[in-house]
């Protein structure tokens, strides 16, 4: 059984001094996935022992950007998704193993009253197809901010948001058809009636102390590992970022 860990970070240099080293050498994970590092390769000196370390850095200084640490050395690394359009943000990491394949994703937000919407539905139809293309070959664990909650039950004021980026019928419905496509909300899976549950918090009016959250964080797995699910975590108690981390235990 191997333990895996996403988080977004909301910069990987301030969550350094919120405790992430220490969280990430408590959980020793197998493979630790992050999000929105808000940096370019060689702004942080993080190599940590016995793991191998791949960034994938938006042309854009400061924004956006992912990093995956894998005990595991993988067969092949790729960076993106083959779409120039896409490519520039530094938003998919995917390693290639054996038995599976782990893609790290940070995708888009839609932005206030939906701003960038439009992309967002292109680039969801394009990942999906990505996703696709590599669940032909060998099954596919997908973590990472999805940017968007699934049901009502996955935020805490559903109906004051529901034309709110994150919770717009358009990113909801993105959501279904991936999952109707053969994967599984790890989760959900697991938990389908938990209230509560939640991975991101605004800054705002005290939500992460009164819970008024968002779960915006996944673990997907293809349908052919659903039976592998042992457990998925929230860290709800770990802070650091908006966000806190998410996990799985996978028999892979």
């Amino acid at each position: 059984m191997k333990t895996f860990i996403s988080w977004n970070v909301n910069g990987l240099r301030a969550a350094f001094k919120k405790g992430f080293g220490d969280f990430f050498e408590q959980v020793d994970a197998d493979i630790f996935c992050v999000q929105e590092t808000k940096l370019q390769e060689g702004q942080i000196d993080f190599a940590p022992n016995g793991y191998h370390v791949y960034w994938n850095s938006a042309v854009k200084k400061g924004y956006s950007g992912t990093a995956i640490f894998s005990k595991e050395k993988p067969i092949s690394v790729s960076m993106g998704i083959g779409i120039s359009e896409h490519d520039n943000e530094g938003r998919v990491i995917t390693l290639e193993y054996d038995k599976y394949y782990m893609v790290n994703v940070y995708t888009p937000n839609s932005q206030h009253e939906l701003a960038r919407l439009a992309y967002r539905m292109n680039w969801e139809h394009d990942f999906r197809e990505y996703l696709l293309g590599l669940d032909k070959k060998k099954p596919v664990v997908i973590c990472g901010d999805l940017n968007v909650a699934h049901n009502e039950i996955d935020l805490k004021n559903p109906k004051s948001n529901r034309r709110s980026a994150g919770f717009s019928d358009e990113e909801r419905e993105c959501l279904n058809a991936l999952l109707d496509a053969g994967f599984v909300d790890s989760y959900r899976h697991l938990y389908p009636d938990k209230a509560g549950a939640y991975t991101w918090w605004s800054y705002m009016r005290g939500a992460r102390e009164r819970n008024a959250g968002w779960r915006i964080d996944y673990f997907l797995v293809s349908k052919s590992l659903e039976d592998k699910i042992q457990d998925a975590l929230i860290y709800s108690d770990i802070h650091g970022s908006d966000h806190c981390p998410v996990g799985i235990k996978l028999g892979v």
